[in-house]
């Protein structure tokens, strides 16, 4: 999610403090309560999904940088990497550093593999939707 869920949440925290001072406008509080409301239904999604979606788009971009050859560049110790340590902060590191060399695998496809560039596009649209929250509209 982008904002990270924890400064959302920190926002959401400013929001509840300042919404207790006795001086907020009611209609004020009520816009501020709605929004905190909705903030935390959109981070509870997100956050409960978070961790099954980087171990499934890192290793759908693992088995991609495995076909580097194709395109004469060599990702093996990317391509061979595992999602072992499961917390947030690792798993997006290494979705990170995984997107990074995606980039450079794409650019290399584009002109020397077809089937591998659409094997690529491919993964980016599915890592769109799944991406995707209950409220999207599309």
């Amino acid at each position: 999610m982008t904002p990270a869920v924890p400064a959302v949440l920190a926002e959401i925290a400013g929001l509840a403090l300042r919404n207790a001072m006795p001086d907020v406008h009611p209609a004020d509080r009520a816009s501020s309560l709605g929004l905190s409301a909705a903030l935390l239904g959109m981070a509870a999604e997100v956050w409960d999904g978070t961790a099954a979606r980087l171990v499934e788009e890192n290793r759908a971009v693992r088995a991609l940088l495995a076909r580097a050859g194709e395109v004469g560049l060599d990702f093996t110790e990317l391509a061979a990497g595992d999602d072992a340590d499961l917390r947030i902060s690792s798993l997006q590191a290494a979705n990170d550093a995984l997107r990074a060399a995606l980039i450079a695998l794409q650019t290399a496809a584009e002109a020397k593999s077809p089937a591998l560039d659409a094997d690529i596009w491919i993964e980016l649209v599915a890592s769109t939707e799944r991406r995707k929250m209950a409220a999207s509209p599309v």
